[in-house]
């Protein structure tokens, strides 16, 4: 007997999702998961705007890059909607007319959570490198980490793990160095930090 094709989620099965939940559609499955906790949100808001400033509107820095939070990626097929985006000026040029964005970013940062780990680190990190995106950085507040990835030959190369207490010059934003702890507003940064649930 033969199985039963699996039916491929639509985009009208992601806008009928409620506005409460994120949502997106990789290799074909609707995937929904919670908004951020504000942990989450808050480093996502604060590592935005360290990019911004040097890395957008070259306040003390070069400028030439576009960063969007939770901005909606359709990358052929899968429709994926990372923490935060970032496209070098040159390939993103004027602002996008529709809802979501069709230009591959050439910086992504995916903030996992208990309800995220297994895309941000599974599917997602395939689909970007499929993609071409550059680079990928993943920023664990729970952990205090971000590692830091380069496309190499289709594949993420580590470029670099920080933890608390250090700085962060990863590439391709590099050029002007910030705190690490500056991300995390709720911590002291002499306290361990406290396990999400």
């Amino acid at each position: 007997m033969a199985e039963a094709a699996v039916r491929q989620a639509t985009y009208a099965d992601l806008e009928a999702v409620s506005g409460h939940l994120v949502a997106e559609i990789i290799d074909g499955v609707l995937e929904t998961h919670p908004r951020p906790r504000p942990r989450h949100a808050s480093a996502t808001v604060r590592l935005g705007g360290e990019l911004d400033l040097t890395f957008s509107r070259g306040r003390g820095g070069p400028g030439g890059w576009i960063f969007m939070i939770e901005p909606e990626l359709h990358l052929g097929s899968q429709i994926v909607v990372p923490d935060l985006a970032g496209w070098r000026r040159t390939r993103i040029p004027t602002e996008p007319e529709g809802a979501y964005i069709e230009t591959s970013p050439d910086w992504v940062c995916e903030i996992p959570s208990p309800s995220t780990t297994r895309l941000d680190r599974g599917p997602k990190r395939r689909i970007y490198a499929e993609s071409d995106v550059g680079h990928l950085w993943l920023l664990d507040p729970a952990a205090g980490v971000l590692e830091g990835f380069a496309l190499a030959d289709g594949r993420w190369v580590l470029l670099a793990t920080i933890q608390r207490g250090e700085t962060v010059a990863l590439s391709p934003f590099d050029a002007v160095p910030f705190p690490f702890d500056d991300l995390f507003p709720f911590d002291d940064p002499a306290a361990p930090a406290q396990p999400e649930t």
